[in-house]
């Protein structure tokens, strides 16, 4: 039900000592073939961890034979070392594969600023290499956790093949991609470049929508990896309408674990000028902390909506906003709607419509509340 529900893959999670208290913190995914084709997805933050830029390096050729990926350390803003101990996790688990370095990808997620223990991760790529398997889905998103309550896996069933995945994500959720990772696996037959493009649209609709604090990680990646093995190649549509079902399945685990949540918030856009509208003013109200506060007191605050909206450059006009939450449109015009009293905050799923009146285009923002166990959370993290 995992990376390894497609035919072709292995995967191994072990503890490798780099957390302290034993949990499982390494994670190895091997594409066994016939085919290696891969596409990634990376943060869009100008600071970029060293696994980051060494993914994207091998990206370039269009081919992954595994991913490497470790939790308890980030490797952001470690210099030319921390750039130096990915390439040295790369080479050792190309020496456990009898691969070439060049077509292994590393993804790192926790602290950042400090150097990974590679006394201790170097052993542990080949202590997973010997335990790769096909049943070793379920480790492997263990190991990737930090903050994550719950490991998150998903898969879907296509005309002939499978596309499986798993993520971790709990905290600096503003993907601007497309701290989260994420593998995908497919034993369908397709090109890198098909691989590319499906992988860009599925996550400008899922990932790139949730955004629960406003903050994108220095790590954020997203691999998709085709193995070919079950020797179809489907219709792109067909196939991208899987990626992009497991990229929403795994975008809604990473929101209602999001660190210190009480509520799941979807804000709908609708009737605006453009899609691209439409997102924005959806970002800028998920980014509101006033609101989030309220909507954690239950209170269906529909002025902290407005002025949100009002600090985008997205066409409308003031007198022709309408705002509902939970289906009672309480803003209308611009002003006072139906009474707020009718309003039930209590369910832990609230969504917030806000209608431009400006055209035809929707899109969907997912969010979070903001809490004291939020702050508690990551006022202790580095401790």
């Amino acid at each position: 039900m995992s990376v390894t529900a497609p035919l072709g893959f292995r995967a191994a999670g072990i503890a490798a000592g780099i957390k302290a208290g034993g949990a499982r913190d390494l994670a190895l995914v091997v594409n066994d073939g016939p085919s290696r084709a891969a596409a990634g997805v990376f943060t869009a933050n100008r600071v970029k961890a060293a696994p980051v830029l060494w993914s994207q390096q091998v990206l370039r050729g269009g081919r992954l034979r595994a991913v490497v990926l470790n939790s308890g350390g980030a490797n952001a803003c470690t210099g030319p070392e921390g750039f130096q101990d990915t390439h040295a996790t790369a080479e050792k688990a190309a020496a456990a594969l009898d691969d070439s370095a060049g077509e292994i990808a590393v993804c790192s997620t926790g602290l950042i600023g400090e150097r990974l223990p590679m006394d201790a991760l170097l052993p542990g790529v080949e202590l997973a290499a010997s335990q790769l398997s096909r049943d070793g889905g379920l480790a492997a998103a263990d190991a990737i956790r930090t903050t994550d309550t719950v490991s998150k896996i998903s898969f879907k069933r296509g005309d002939g093949y499978m596309v499986g995945g798993m993520a971790k994500g709990a905290g600096m959720l503003a993907p601007g991609l497309a701290t989260m990772l994420c593998v995908i696996t497919t034993d369908a037959d397709l090109t890198a470049e098909q691989l590319d493009t499906v992988l860009r649209r599925a996550t400008s609709r899922t990932f790139d929508r949730l955004d629960t604090d406003g903050c994108m990680s220095t790590n954020d990646t997203v691999l998709l990896l085709s193995s070919g093995a079950a020797g179809v190649r489907p219709e792109l549509a067909e196939f991208e309408q899987k990626v992009t079902e497991v990229c929403a399945d795994l975008a809604r685990q990473l929101l209602v674990d999001a660190e210190g949540a009480s509520k799941a918030i979807a804000i709908e856009v609708i009737g605006a000028a453009s899609e691209d509208d439409a997102v924005t003013v959806g970002r800028a109200v998920s980014r509101s902390n006033l609101l989030k506060c309220a909507i954690h007191g239950e209170d269906p605050n529909w002025g902290r909506v407005l002025a949100a909206v009002g600090t985008t450059d997205a066409v409308f006009e003031p007198d022709r906003l309408n705002v509902a939450i939970n289906g009672i449109w309480i803003c209308r015009a611009g002003a006072v709607g139906d009474d707020r009293a009718k309003v039930d905050m209590r369910p832990r799923d609230v969504t917030i419509t806000i209608d431009l009146s400006a055209g035809p285009h929707t899109a969907t923002v997912h969010t979070t509340d903001l809490t004291a166990d939020y702050v508690h959370e990551n006022s202790a993290y580095s401790s």
